[in-house]
């Protein structure tokens, strides 16, 4: 079931009032249904896995409880890790790993036949996955005490606004509202929607328009110039933050109208003027828990300069590996990792460029420059995220030097480029730029009753009118 399509604008407020009409000690087990009809109504086979995960997971936290011997707990924290990733090896991994060795043995002319696992990946296993493990890690470590009422961490696990794209919760800020009593409230119901609304619009009305010359100029890049195909890798550069921030918003939202508080995933990572910068404002869930579950475990930055570098590749490789079984996603994540490294060790060299120049003199300036210079590294390493193949970003990037090196202004767009994509990235851009300056919703709702009504009317009908209402899944729910 998609947030943007008919059957969710039933589900959803019919769960809402099923929620509140149920007595507050038998809640849980509205959400639980709700949760699982959700997630079921994609795969209903996928829903056991989601519940061994769960009831592995619950097992292991109890008895990691039960013991204040280090090395049995470390034994029941292994099989909890090895069950929850061997799943997720086994049905995101396998198939690549086997072709990848396949393709070795190949160079030394070995007979090999890959082994292929021919089922469907299922939705939202990587994020679920990531949400369990930092739940028996937390146990562990002693961050928190397990969770004895199987039904609430059973909500925990498959709580349906970000079961299936996140954010990725973690248990010591979620579980505990599940144990907490919500009554409805019109601020918690104002806010959800308005935010739910806004990522609704930056899902149909700006990454779904986009993705109409962004999915044709990838898919059929013969039929296009290398302009073309450059001006595609803008559009899926505001394609791909829109659908997935605005996944996250709607899920932020919906679980607001509950009373449930989410952390913000995305805040404005193309005003970044670093790389370090934008990974603290992208995907926020994700680069946090890497941060705390795997960067700090390695050493973190207190550490020798060559391990430092380790530990940053290390991140950024499993972060690549993570968003999918493509040597695409692994050199992306690469990527980022040698650009944070030559960030840190160029920071003196750049600082000593501003000052030679005067460019430091004026802060404005400064700022505006490295936002670009991050922005278009952000772009170049887009272009990984998006192929198809590593082969098909050769070629991508050969089209788009060739189209600059033969520049032909006769041949510079060779598709009609509809005015309304260039529109909606503005419109983006000013409402991010006074977000950043004013609490953008507060101040709209100090305006006069026939203002703010105009503003609320005129996003609904931009919604209606300017929205591709063809039920596109988002991005990221392949991973």
């Amino acid at each position: 079931m998609l947030f943007n399509s008919v059957q969710f604008l039933i589900f959803f407020p019919l769960s809402v009032a099923f929620y509140f009409s149920t007595p507050a000690k038998y809640r849980w087990t509205i959400l639980l249904a709700a949760s699982y009809y959700f997630y079921m109504s994609w795969r209903p086979e996928y829903a056991i896995l989601i519940l061994g995960s769960t009831i592995v997971d619950y097992i292991a936290a109890i008895k990691m409880s039960n013991y204040a011997d280090k090395k049995k707990r470390t034994l029941i924290l292994m099989f909890s890790l090895i069950t929850n990733l061997g799943l997720l090896f086994t049905f995101k991994y396998l198939n690549f790993f086997s072709d990848s060795f396949y393709n070795i043995f190949k160079l030394f002319n070995h007979n090999a036949t890959p082994f292929e696992l021919n089922v469907l990946l299922p939705v939202g296993i990587s994020f679920y996955t990531f949400q369990t493990l930092s739940y028996t890690i937390d146990v562990y470590r002693g961050d928190r005490e397990p969770e004895r009422h199987f039904g609430i961490f059973a909500v925990y696990v498959s709580f349906f606004p970000q079961l299936v794209a996140g954010p990725i919760e973690r248990s010591t800020t979620l579980l505990p509202q599940f144990h907490k009593t919500f009554e409805p409230r019109y601020d918690n119901m104002k806010y959800g929607l308005q935010l739910a609304a806004w990522g609704m619009f930056k899902k149909v009305v700006i990454a779904d328009r986009l993705a109409l010359f962004v999915n044709q100029a990838y898919s059929l890049p013969n039929n296009y110039t290398g302009f073309d195909t450059l001006l595609a890798t803008y559009f899926f550069a505001f394609q791909i933050y829109c659908d997935f921030s605005g996944y996250s918003d709607i899920a932020i939202g919906v679980a607001r109208v509950f009373g449930y508080k989410f952390m913000k995933n995305f805040d404005r990572p193309y005003f970044s003027q670093s790389i370090h910068e934008f990974w603290k404002r992208w995907h926020i869930s994700l680069s946090s828990w890497f941060r705390d579950y795997l960067y700090i475990p390695l050493g973190g930055n207190r550490v020798s300069k060559n391990r430092l570098h380790f530990n940053t590749m290390a991140v950024f490789l499993t972060s690549g590996l993570w968003h999918g079984a493509n040597w695409t996603f692994v050199v992306w994540g690469g990527l980022h990792g040698i650009f944070l490294i030559f960030e840190k060790w160029s920071q003196k060299t750049r600082g000593k460029i501003y000052a030679l120049t005067g460019i430091n003199k004026i802060s404005h300036l400064q700022q505006f420059i490295n936002i670009i210079i991050t922005f278009h590294l952000v772009l170049f390493s887009w272009v990984f995220f998006r192929a198809q193949s590593l082969g098909f970003v050769f070629m991508i990037f050969k089209k788009i030097a060739k189209s600059i090196i033969y520049f032909n202004p006769n041949k510079l767009f060779v598709h009609p480029i509809s005015p309304i994509y260039f529109f909606v990235i503005f419109l983006l851009i000013i409402v991010e730029i006074l977000q950043s300056h004013y609490r953008l919703r507060e101040t709209i709702a100090r305006f006069p009753a026939w203002l703010r009504w105009t503003i609320y009317y005129v996003g609904l009908f931009s919604l209606y009118y300017l929205g591709e209402f063809n039920e596109q899944e988002f991005i990221y729910f392949q991973f």
